[in-house]
């Protein structure tokens, strides 16, 4: 059995096969992206729409939008070969102890 990225999905165009999103991988790029962080992702359906929960120690102080915008330049090299085409996000800070 060949796995989900083997697989892909077809496109809109008949004959374009697009990578469906590993999500072991993401989480790997957005946990080396963001060191100390951790990451849990789901596919919410169609394997190109994804959420991730995101804590991460580089997250204190920004606004939600800057916490986003790391996260996803973790991963746009995914969204730029079609492999994501959503990702709902939730991101914080570590609890401070």
């Amino acid at each position: 059995m060949a796995n989900r990225r083997e697989e892909g999905r077809r496109g809109a165009h008949v004959g374009i096969l697009i990578p469906m999103a590993d999500l072991a991988e993401l989480t790997r790029m957005i946990e080396a992206a963001l060191p100390g962080s951790t990451c849990e992702l789901v596919d919410q359906g169609g394997g190109d729409h994804l959420a991730a929960s995101v804590v991460a120690p580089q997250f204190a102080g920004l606004s939600r939008i800057e916490q986003h915008r790391l996260v996803y330049a973790a991963v746009q090299e995914r969204f730029d070969d079609g492999s994501i085409h959503a990702l709902a996000l939730r991101t914080r800070p570590p609890e401070s102890s």
